[in-house]
């Protein structure tokens, strides 16, 4: 098998979340443990960091990870899902794994592997794992993939938990509330282990205080710690609470001795994520004339800190080319996008996206105006060839879409 044919093998045989949607979502631990069991529980083998959230969960994985590797730490880090690489899931001081390294695993463990019928990401958070412990990292940043609980990641015993905030998304998994939301996020929390909360939220708080008193793990909230203002090379307002969580993170690490490390040079660190992990599609800017702008953000949270960080920018027409998965909640969406925006409609190419004649019909209803597309890349195409050079095109509504541009 090559590289190819390895990734065909992840991604059609077995289930995956981000492109299929909820037929690939696994009710229970069992499959990763009996994957670490035939892996000789790699997972216990390195120090690590767990990381959840509803928003933020990317951006602040990837700036504890660069605070580390500029304090010398050989850091592995886990992310999902990728943009433009499978190997960007899984980096050891922002270099991706290699495909040769992704081959072999798989060669080598798929017969043991399919008898336990993993899906797409239990695979991948095996092979995380193996890879980590095989490169002995320092440490590892570990990030769910959905939820908390019952997400594959959650078989790690971290050093520090960290979740950031607490939004609606996934609810047909996580629940209806923010409550229950809050309730599965929290199944991250270790005894004993010492866990860091992004946002105080008045529907959530009363949840990991609980859950934390129950397992005598130590609670902070980053945003009731005092303000730290840095220079980050990742641009976005919504950028200051995650750099806030990181900065009690660190400090925490710090004061009670649980890594060594000089804050001076995390500060560093996070003056250059980007370049340290390879961190894309946040707030970031494409092109300059005119100006493209690319956001992953999907959910009713992250397209409300699109829109603000939309308000600041300054354009004659804004060119929105708007694409989305089927299992979000589109009216609420839609009905907070800018009415004063010329739209590109268009499907990402996976299973799960939603059609563009579905969104082109609920979002006229929405009152945006537009026009549908056959492909992500016609429908950008089509906003660069209508743009004139003080406008601004911006590209969003789902993660795949800004992964195909």
């Amino acid at each position: 098998m090559n590289f190819k044919e390895v990734l065909d093998y992840l991604y059609k045989q077995l289930p995956m979340f981000q492109r299929v949607g909820k037929q690939a979502f696994k009710k229970d631990l069992k499959n990763t443990l009996a994957l670490c069991e035939i892996l000789d529980n790699p997972h216990q083998k390195f120090r690590s960091i767990h990381i959840a959230g509803t928003n933020g969960k990317g951006s602040v994985s990837h700036m504890l990870a660069a605070a580390l590797q500029a304090n010398g730490f050989k850091v592995g880090l886990y992310t999902s899902p990728h943009l433009k690489d499978f190997k960007e899931r899984i980096k050891i001081n922002g270099k991706p794994i290699s495909s040769q390294f992704v081959i072999k695993f798989v060669k080598q463990y798929k017969g043991e592997f399919e008898a336990i019928q993993p899906s797409f990401f239990e695979w991948t958070v095996a092979l995380a794992f193996y890879y980590f412990a095989q490169k002995k990292v320092d440490i590892a940043i570990i990030e769910t993939g959905m939820g908390g609980r019952l997400d594959s990641t959650n078989v790690v015993s971290p050093l520090l938990s960290v979740i950031t905030n607490i939004g609606f998304d996934h609810m047909e998994f996580l629940g209806d509330t923010l409550e229950k939301i809050a309730g599965e996020k929290a199944g991250i929390i270790k005894a004993n282990t010492l866990v860091i909360i992004g946002r105080t939220q008045n529907e959530t708080q009363e949840v990991f205080l609980e859950k934390a008193k129950t397992l005598s793990s130590p609670i902070i909230f980053a945003d009731q710690q005092p303000r730290v203002i840095i220079n980050t090379d990742l641009k976005g307002g919504y950028q200051k609470e995650n750099l806030q969580t990181v900065i009690t993170a660190l400090k925490v690490l710090k004061s009670e001795n649980i890594l060594a490390i000089d804050l001076t040079k995390a500060k560093k660190g996070l003056k250059q994520v980007v370049k340290s992990t390879g961190l894309n599609g946040r707030w970031q800017i494409l092109s300059k004339s005119p100006k493209i702008i690319c956001d992953v953000g999907h959910n009713e949270e992250g397209i409300k800190w699109v829109i603000e960080n939309l308000k600041k920018e300054k354009f004659e027409t804004l060119h929105f080319v708007l694409g989305m998965v089927s299992d979000k909640d589109h009216a609420k969406i839609l009905s907070m996008l800018p009415k004063n925006a010329t739209y590109y409609f268009c499907k990402p190419n996976i299973p799960r996206g939603l059609e563009v004649n579905l969104l082109h019909a609920k979002s006229l209803a929405a009152g945006l105006e537009g026009k549908g597309y056959a492909s992500v890349k016609s429908a950008f195409n089509a906003a660069k060839k209508r743009a004139s050079k003080k406008d601004l095109i911006f590209v969003g509504g789902s993660t795949f879409v800004v992964a195909e541009v």
